[in-house]
């Protein structure tokens, strides 16, 4: 079959260039000639037709009449057409065409071509993915238009994701914040900007990011992504007890096929000590901390080394204590306990929440 397609597009190929050498021959400067004249004359008739419409000025009709008259004179006494080439040279070439063209296109494809290769997948045809470069170009773009604008809102809201995907974290929760308060309060965007406040923080439940997912809550009784943060958060202050119930109570609720039961029964299985099942290594999407750990270890130990160089307040260093906790470095947790009770030995306050912190966190005496 496909053969003979390919006999038919070497015909109509062929025919397509043999089609000048069999027509009636005629000079192509007479064809020019002809145009011209042809142009001219309607040119005249246009002329005519202006003034009889009141549109031109005699005056200037009998000038641009004379133009087009002198030139029309000028293209009907042009060169006479050049005799046509010999009737033997054209049908010389006419068979070279003929059997030349396939004699020569069919080996090379035989040679060449793949006939048996499968067509490429559509899927596979649509626009290539963005680079990176191209969607900082994109991103760049769409700053300097909110810069101009800051009250597009949904300009806000095109943003956040993007932000949250190139690990710009901070900027995704100015941008779900500024969405929330341009375009309105929506629970799903109320608890991305909870995750983005948590991502900021490297890994950790902040107090405003509960604030958040509260929100979301009420205002959406049962979003999945909500109350697997504050799950979580409850998990980081130490609430074993209160964690597993909230884990389990997302499971009972969850559909079969719901995306995130993978997440929630491998931070379940983790706080029993037990193997993770099978539904958490199957095609689960990511967890916060375990499969985002690369990002977030490198978040808290830039954190560590500027409190350890510069210090910092008491929610600082608890920020780092707690984040130390959900990556489940205790030690980590409890050197990182002992060195803010020594910076911040002279507020007994601050002593006072780093004390609470470590009953919560079950850290036990650091000093």
């Amino acid at each position: 079959m496909l053969w003979f397609v390919l006999a038919g597009m070497a015909a109509f190929a062929v025919l397509a260039a043999l089609w000048p050498l069999l027509r009636p021959s005629s000079s192509a400067k007479a064809d020019a000639a002809a145009n011209e004249a042809a142009f001219y004359k309607a040119q005249l008739e246009e002329i005519r037709r202006d003034v009889e419409r009141g549109l031109l000025p005699q005056g200037e009709a009998d000038s641009a009449r004379a133009e087009a008259a002198r030139r029309l004179i000028a293209a009907a006494s042009g060169p006479s057409p050049s005799p046509p080439a010999a009737p033997r040279n054209r049908l010389a070439a006419a068979a070279l065409i003929a059997v030349g063209l396939p004699a020569i296109a069919f080996p090379l494809y035989a040679l060449l071509g793949q006939p048996r290769m499968p067509d490429e997948p559509l899927a596979s045809r649509t626009a290539p993915p963005q680079t990176n470069g191209e969607i900082e170009a994109a991103v760049a773009a769409v700053e300097a238009r909110l810069i101009a604008k800051p009250d597009d809102g949904k300009g806000w809201a095109v943003i956040a994701p993007v932000y949250m995907r190139l690990e710009r974290y901070a900027d995704a929760a100015h941008a779900y914040a500024e969405a929330l308060r341009l375009v309105g309060e929506d629970p799903l965007r109320r608890a991305a900007y909870g995750e983005a406040l948590v991502a900021a923080a490297g890994g950790v439940v902040t107090d405003e990011a509960r604030q958040a997912f509260d929100r979301a809550l009420a205002e959406q009784p049962g979003q999945p992504q909500a109350r697997f943060y504050l799950a979580l958060g409850a998990e980081q202050d130490g609430k074993k007890a209160e964690a597993i119930r909230a884990y389990e109570q997302i499971l009972a609720d969850s559909p079969p096929e719901a995306p995130w039961r993978g997440v929630v029964s491998a931070r379940l299985a983790a706080l029993k000590g037990e193997p993770a099942p099978a539904e958490a290594s199957a095609g689960a999407p990511a967890a916060i901390p375990e499969a985002q750990r690369p990002m977030i270890e490198g978040m808290v130990n830039r954190l560590a080394t500027r409190l350890a160089s510069n210090g910092g307040s008491v929610d600082e260093w608890s920020r780092l204590i707690r984040a130390y906790a959900a990556l489940h470095e205790a030690d980590k947790a409890k050197a990182a306990l002992a060195d803010a009770r020594r910076a911040l030995a002279p507020d007994p306050n601050a002593v006072a929440s780093l004390d609470a912190l470590a009953h919560d966190l079950g850290l036990g005496d650091a000093n």
